[in-house]
């Protein structure tokens, strides 16, 4: 039997190339879901939420959504709306540790599994001018917490403490166990 092709409820190219890095056939449908936290909502809830409500929205018999929060000293910094914005976004993260949370929710015909990464990340201490100079790259405007380690951002980054990949957005571990969960071993 053959496997159902997977459908990824996201535009994001980054999850799209590790899907494709595994071996994965995949069909890009994003979900257009408002990114917006519930009052009192914790930044987990709220990313396993929308990896849920993301794999929900989206046609197939097998979907994967997911969502990427960045949450610093209890703020919660997702996309930044602006140059402006990201820029103040960097400087919040320098010299600090900050948490990744990259929620996985896979969509089958018995329901949604959701699994959740959280990887620590510290900042080194980096000068307005270099960070000034990163924004002018573009590469921040569509990453929460305005970074992208995979690319320049990667010059930003002290240490890591967990998946790599769930920084970039997609825990490669957590999807191959959700596949595998659901009877679509790769």
């Amino acid at each position: 039997m053959s496997q159902p092709l997977l459908v990824l409820a996201s535009g994001s190219p980054r999850r799209r190339q590790l899907l494709e890095m595994l071996g994965i056939p995949v069909e890009v449908r994003p979900s257009h879901v408002p990114e917006v936290a519930a009052p009192g909502e914790s930044p987990r809830a709220y990313a396993e939420r929308l990896a849920r409500e993301k794999a929900a929205a989206v046609p197939g018999s097998l979907v994967l959504g997911a969502d990427t929060t960045v949450v610093v000293e209890g703020e919660m910094l997702e996309k930044p709306v602006d140059a402006s914005d990201a820029l103040r976004m960097l400087r919040r993260l320098q010299g600090r540790t900050h948490h990744v949370i990259t929620a996985v929710a896979l969509k089958t015909a018995d329901g949604i599994l959701v699994a959740t990464d959280i990887t620590a990340v510290t900042f080194r201490p980096a000068d307005d001018a270099f960070l000034r100079a990163y924004v002018a790259t573009g590469e921040p405007m569509d990453k929460a917490g305005a970074y992208g380690i995979q690319g320049y951002g990667a010059a930003l980054v002290e240490r890591i403490e967990g998946d790599f990949f769930g920084v970039m957005g997609l825990p490669v571990r957590l999807v191959l166990d959700l596949l595998a969960r659901a009877g679509h071993a790769y």
